[in-house]
């Protein structure tokens, strides 16, 4: 790749030109989604600003102090859940928001409702923010298919009916990786124009990888087909090269390299979380979302991810998602003990 040529192109393809372009297929379409997706890329700009201060968060009066107008300050994960409701509240285009911040879903009111439901996890991993370990935000579309008053049941919908989903992570670099349903994109944000930049079109995850990734202190937890497909990673019998463990702790720096390496990322039910522990609507959705987009499976031990009908809008579940080739020898073993 010739750096010095890329500094200078001057035919960009942001994600503003990228989306616009994709409206374009759609003459019936009025530019709605556009409008909603510019606010949340604001929201990805605006938290990543103050991800890079974090560090410095002592330091300029971020970390729970009182600052001169006498105004508490608010911790990283609160305050990029205030930006991204106002930026999904004052576009105008939405109706219901979960966050995983919220106890219950935000209603829009009537006067600012727009047709689509939007649900996030604002800042997922912000355990790992004084390390400096890559977080990012994680979020996922459903449309309202009616016009009467909003509520929970319109996003207590499966999986397969979203419009659209993707993270936005904040890292050694910022980028956003988005699917509308037409494969996986995605896009690198450059601080010198403060924009969004596709560097990554048409993601394909490999059909099996060898990298595996799971939390393996939770090993004496697990049921029969995890730790069966655990040991073969480790102890392969078929004469291959063991699989290696990578496991950051913040989902999406683990299922952006599952997606650009390939190979599997497992949160599996164990007797601690017999429900799994990574929430349905906005972790385990969206990223089965683009995993599928992208040419992977995401399985929850007993279905496709996918095609789960959530209850409740903080519903965890097990996720198994990754390679095609990978998750479905996870798959198999599953199979196998349900035969027995």
């Amino acid at each position: 790749m010739d750096h010095e040529a890329d500094a200078y192109r001057t035919d960009l393809m942001t994600i503003t030109r990228f989306v616009l372009n994709e409206q374009s297929k759609y003459p019936e379409s009025r530019g709605d989604f556009t409008i909603l997706l510019s606010n949340i890329v604001l929201g990805c700009k605006f938290v990543c600003s103050a991800v890079n201060k974090a560090g410095l968060a002592k330091l300029i009066g971020l970390a729970g102090e009182t600052n001169i107008q006498g105004e508490e300050q608010k911790k990283l994960d609160v305050l990029s859940n205030d930006v991204f409701i106002k930026a999904l509240v004052s576009s105008g285009r939405t109706s219901v928001l979960v966050s995983e911040e919220d106890e219950e879903a935000t209603f829009v009111e009537s006067s600012k409702r727009g047709k689509y439901c939007v649900v996030f996890d604002p800042l997922d991993g912000s355990s790992n923010i004084d390390c400096g370990v890559s977080i990012g935000t994680i979020f996922g579309i459903y449309t309202m298919n009616h016009s009467d008053e909003p509520s929970t049941e319109d996003v207590l919908k499966p999986g397969n009916e979203m419009v659209a989903a993707g993270y936005c992570m904040y890292g050694s670099s910022c980028m956003l990786v988005l699917s509308t349903g037409t494969g996986v994109h995605g896009f690198t944000l450059d601080p010198s124009l403060g924009e969004f930049i596709l560097t990554h079109p048409d993601i394909k995850i490999p059909n099996k990888g060898n990298i595996y990734s799971v939390n393996e202190g939770n090993a004496q937890n697990w049921d029969g087909p995890t730790t069966k497909y655990v040991e073969r990673c480790k102890y392969p019998k078929d004469g291959s090269p063991a699989k290696s463990l990578r496991y950051v702790g913040s989902m999406v720096a683990d299922v952006h390299r599952t997606l650009l390496y390939g190979g599997i990322f497992l949160y599996p039910a164990d007797k601690k979380s017999p429900n799994g522990k990574l929430r349905v609507l906005y972790e385990v959705f969206p990223m089965a979302f683009l995993m599928e987009q992208a040419g992977g499976q995401a399985f929850t031990g007993k279905k496709r991810a996918l095609d789960l009908v959530p209850e409740k809008i903080h519903e965890r579940s097990p996720i198994f998602l990754g390679s095609y080739d990978d998750v479905e020898e996870i798959k198999a073993l599953y199979a196998a003990e349900e035969k027995n």
